[in-house]
């Protein structure tokens, strides 16, 4: 994404003053120098206060509190962008900010006012990075982690503020906390260019696809599951219609469910009004009946085992919770022995008989231990074990399917007693047949409307369909080795960028871990890790070649999210001490080691390097201590600012607020 900062312009508090205003070369290595206190590492909070950071970190008393409003212009693929945000004055943050979209900006004298918010610019950004507005989150587990990318996630690659860039253990801005490490594992492969904006589409299309599925596959699992209740009806209206003659006497209420529904179907087609029941019908009736009722005896006996086996765990749970209150209460009693002991100790007299406690010990001692033994008991009172709960879930579930199946026996043995009776009583019964068939054909319309899953199968046949075409599309597009392969090129982008820098093992192969945000580098018998590697120089070194290479590769993708700009704050710290004179500046005197000032040198060397190899499409601002005789015969460096001899990033004429 190109995305150049042209200028860092700050707005005095009196209107009468002309903003200060730093201009950068897009394309090019810009120097800030200066020494002590000059402002130069306030401007990466400038900058990302002006790119909608939550919070301002812009240093207070003489910036903060000379400024009413910064900002900054911005190079893009459709022009200019000044940025303002106004001066938090008290309050932590705040979402006031003015913003001017043109070919070529004019900065304003003065603003008089805001004209948007941060949110709105938020979005703006979104926009020009062109991130996906998807999320991460495809699986839909609610991890606030995998929220979608945002342009101020990207702000990672962006900065390397003096307390990072040289840090052992952090490598990205902000990814020392823990929120910032976790979005940033997320982003990692999407901004690696191994989840692409429809690879992401994908991937929450099969998400959803599968809990589609998911519930049409438990819908078609309910459908063709026909409760014991039901079958029992079915077998029912077979034997009710076998004793009208409606079917045939050889046709069997144990029969295949699906036989016997086609048998009872075909029987409402043919309507048959005049049928017989004959004696043969009915004596397989009552032969039916017989041995449902045996059934039904048996039933009966296991359904009684079992509630008499859940009153018993019943009765058992509740006398074992009494029992243990009714403890807990006796100890609670017995712990009069405490209160024997304590008035012992004081000497006191005795509240029930009035003699003193001394003149009794031996015969105090003994009731004393007795109770305390008595409490201890108490106290051990044991419950249930674990297993119990769960043992009387299971005969509760037992219980409940028992009972089910004895109602449809009995129901079985009502509607066969019922149709029994009545074709004794009345044979060859016209009416009764009529209802018979009409019944039966509304039970049939019923059954047909539970079990008729055709439709449903179809659906679930298509979504599987899509689903494993989806899977298979993915599978070709594995996000885990595009990742890897990603890494492997970035390592080959890193690698030729570390001998340029002063770091001990600078042929020894490098690679970046995304889960732990760090670089391993490969020695002879094993890998170590940023952490594992003394001194600060290597730190430094690969540090830098870590933010290099990634912009290099971010520039390489057909379309990158990423700002080309790389912030880098103190590099030269690791070699000069912190403690500079406001009168001695790096490079001013010969207090320093040659091989110090060498390496600092290598550092400007190899970023002017990196700017010239991307063509002008990567822009690089180091802010430094260092002056020009350190770095003054490197070619490709363009000072922006020389911050001595009084000058600064705010003057020291501009009034403070009142």
């Amino acid at each position: 994404m190109h995305f150049h900062i042209r200028e860092i312009v700050l707005w005095p508090r009196s209107a009468d003053l002309l903003p200060k205003r730093v201009a950068l070369s897009k394309g090019a290595l810009n120097v800030v120098s200066g020494v002590s206190r000059t402002g130069k590492s306030a401007v990466i909070p400038i900058i990302d206060y002006c790119l909608g950071s939550d919070t301002c970190h812009i240093p207070v008393n003489t910036i903060r509190d000379k400024c009413s409003w910064f900002g900054i212009v911005v190079d893009t693929d459709r022009g200019q962008i000044l940025l303002a945000r106004r001066e938090p004055g008290t309050q932590r943050t705040t979402s006031d900010m003015y913003v001017l979209d043109a070919q070529k900006v004019d900065v304003p004298p003065t603003i008089t006012g805001k004209n948007t918010t941060v949110e709105s610019v938020k979005r703006v950004l979104d926009g020009l990075a062109g991130l996906t507005q998807l999320d991460f989150d495809t699986e839909d587990t609610g991890s606030g982690f995998k929220g979608r990318p945002s342009f101020r996630d990207l702000m990672a690659f962006t900065f390397q503020p003096q307390n990072i860039v040289a840090n052992q253990s952090v490598l990205f801005f902000k990814a020392d906390t823990h929120e910032h490490r976790e979005k940033l594992r997320t982003i990692f492969p999407y901004v690696l260019g191994a989840i692409s904006p429809a690879l992401l589409a994908t991937q929450h299309e099969l998400g959803q696809l599968r809990k589609e599925l998911f519930r049409k596959e438990r819908e078609l699992a309910s459908l063709r599951q026909v409760s014991e209740r039901w079958i029992s009806e079915i077998r029912a209206w077979a034997s009710q219609g076998r004793e009208l003659g409606v079917l045939a006497p050889t046709t069997s209420s144990e029969m295949p469910l699906s036989a016997l529904v086609d048998s009872l179907r075909e029987a409402t087609r043919r309507g048959d009004l005049a049928a017989m029941a004959t004696p043969e019908a009915i004596d397989g009736a009552i032969a039916e009946l017989v041995a449902l009722q045996r059934e039904e005896s048996d039933r009966s006996t296991s359904l009684a085992q079992l509630r008499r086996r859940m009153s018993e765990m019943e009765q058992l749970r509740d006398a074992t919770s009494a029992y243990r209150n009714q403890v807990y209460i006796q100890r609670d009693r017995l712990r009069v022995s405490e209160w024997l002991a304590d008035l012992q100790r004081d000497s006191h007299e005795c509240p029930i008989c009035g003699q003193d406690f001394a003149e009794s010990p031996d015969r105090l001692a003994p009731l004393i231990s007795s109770l305390s033994e008595l409490e201890q008991t108490a106290s051990q009172a044991a419950g249930l074990p674990v297993a119990f709960d769960r043992e009387l879930r299971r005969v509760g579930d037992e219980l409940r399917s028992a009972t089910e199946q004895l109602e449809g026996v009995r129901h079985r043995i009502r509607a066969l007693t019922r149709a029994s009776d009545s074709a004794k009583a009345r044979q060859d019964s016209t009416l009764r047949s009529a209802r018979f068939l009409g019944r039966l054909e509304q039970a049939l319309e019923h059954y047909e409307q539970l079990g008729s899953d055709e439709g449903i199968a179809a659906e679930v046949a298509s979504l599987r369909e899509r689903t494993r075409r989806l899977e298979a599309e993915l599978r070709e597009h594995d996000v885990a080795k595009r990742t890897e392969m990603a890494l492997k090129r970035l390592a080959l982008l890193i690698q030729p960028l570390l001998p340029k820098l002063d770091v001990e093992r600078p042929l020894d192969p490098v690679s970046f871990s995304v889960q732990d945000l760090t670089v391993r580098v490969t020695g002879r018998d094993r890998e170590d890790y940023l952490w594992e590697i003394g001194s600060g120089s290597n730190w430094l070194s690969y540090h830098l070649g870590v933010a290099v290479g990634l912009h290099q590769f971010f520039l390489n993708l057909p379309q990158s999210p990423v700002p080309s700009f790389l912030i880098v704050d103190q590099p030269s710290q690791v070699y000069f001490p912190k403690q500079l004179s406001d009168a001695q500046s790096i490079g001013d005197e010969e207090p320093y080691q040659d091989e110090d000032v060498a390496a600092v040198r290598k550092i400007f060397s190899m970023l002017a390097d990196a700017v010239r190899d991307c063509s002008g499409r990567l822009q690089v601002i180091v802010l430094d201590h260092a002056t020009d005789t350190v770095w003054g015969d490197v070619d490709g460096i363009v000072v922006a600012a020389q911050w001595r001899d009084g000058a600064k990033l705010v003057p020291d004429d501009w009034p403070t607020a009142s």
